[in-house]
């Protein structure tokens, strides 16, 4: 049991900072921007060569989030602005553009292996039968810390109390004397920056790869969906409940219903899951399970 919470928490971790980033977004311009995923995936190869430079992690990562923020900073001023004049469904589809396009300038320049961080060996930390590594650890530990900073920031501040004023109602907010080309500007910054470091994070687990953003597309919008699109707290919930079901559905042993020895869904099937909730999601709350939140400042 104890394994299984372990196990849901570090996919957690792994979906939370990139879905809380993309509802942030999608909070204040009101579209799914399909490449909010590749900038994790962008994240996670600029960790790696921040490393290859000689950086130490911590200073990696720091490098990865304010380039892939900047990124994400221009892409809204120079593609996504534009496009949102003419409608947000030319501005969700100039953003599956701009996936297709930083897919293919990774592949261009990295290839399709997968690149490791060649980071020193984490020492296995064992309760009976529960085991987690350090980095496991190391990388839960930053999400919590982060995820509890920016709700400090977003409740507790008033630059907090402007961007969900601003999410709430775009024209009182605008009457009120708010800056709201700075304000989204800004928070595009810090959905980059946050992308970057969860896909940092997930790459430090496992491997920096050219389809990180493409495997991470499908959980983290069934996580947003189910979390209220624009709600940024209600998408870390739905982050839980797909980690949650992630790790049930491959750790049950259906042999009770089949038979025989052991049976258990393969890991490849995991996504499978992930869009069984988002069909549910959109069924019976399409507007996610906190979408009063959304409306509420």
């Amino acid at each position: 049991m104890l394994q299984f919470l372990i196990d849901t928490l570090i996919r957690t971790a792994d979906l939370s900072l990139v879905a809380l980033g993309l509802s942030l977004v999608y909070g204040l311009v009101r579209f799914a921007n399909i490449a909010h995923m590749q900038y994790a995936m962008v994240g996670s190869f600029m960790t790696a060569a921040g490393l290859h430079l000689g950086m130490p992690l911590s200073l990696a990562i720091v490098f990865s989030a304010i380039v892939c923020g900047m990124l994400s900073m221009m892409l809204h001023h120079w593609v996504y602005q534009p496009l949102l004049k003419s409608g947000t469904a030319n501005a969700m589809i100039g953003s599956l553009a701009v996936s297709m396009v930083l897919i293919a300038l990774v592949l261009g320049v990295e290839g399709s292996a997968p690149v490791n961080y060649s980071l020193p060996v984490g020492a296995l930390l064992q309760v009976g039968d529960t085991r987690i590594s350090s980095d496991e650890l190391w990388s839960l530990g930053v999400t919590i810390s982060l995820v509890v900073m920016f709700s400090l920031l977003l409740f507790r501040t008033p630059q907090g109390r402007a961007i969900r004023a601003l999410a709430s109602n775009r024209d009182l907010a605008a009457a009120s004397g708010l800056n709201a080309s700075a304000i989204i500007h800004t928070v595009n910054l810090v959905a980059g920056m946050l992308a970057a470091v969860g896909g940092s994070m997930l790459a430090m687990n496992a491997s920096a790869w050219v389809n990180q953003g493409n495997d991470l597309m499908l959980p983290v919008l069934a996580a947003a969906i189910l979390g209220g699109l624009g709600n940024p707290m209600g998408a870390i919930f739905g982050a839980l409940l797909i980690a949650t079901t992630e790790t049930l559905v491959t750790n049950i042993d259906w042999s009770w219903l089949f038979g025989g020895d052991l049976l258990f869904i393969p890991v490849t099937w995991v996504n499978a899951s992930s869009f069984v909730i988002l069909l549910l999601a959109l069924l019976l709350r399409p507007y996610g399970l906190f979408n009063r939140e959304v409306r509420r400042v």
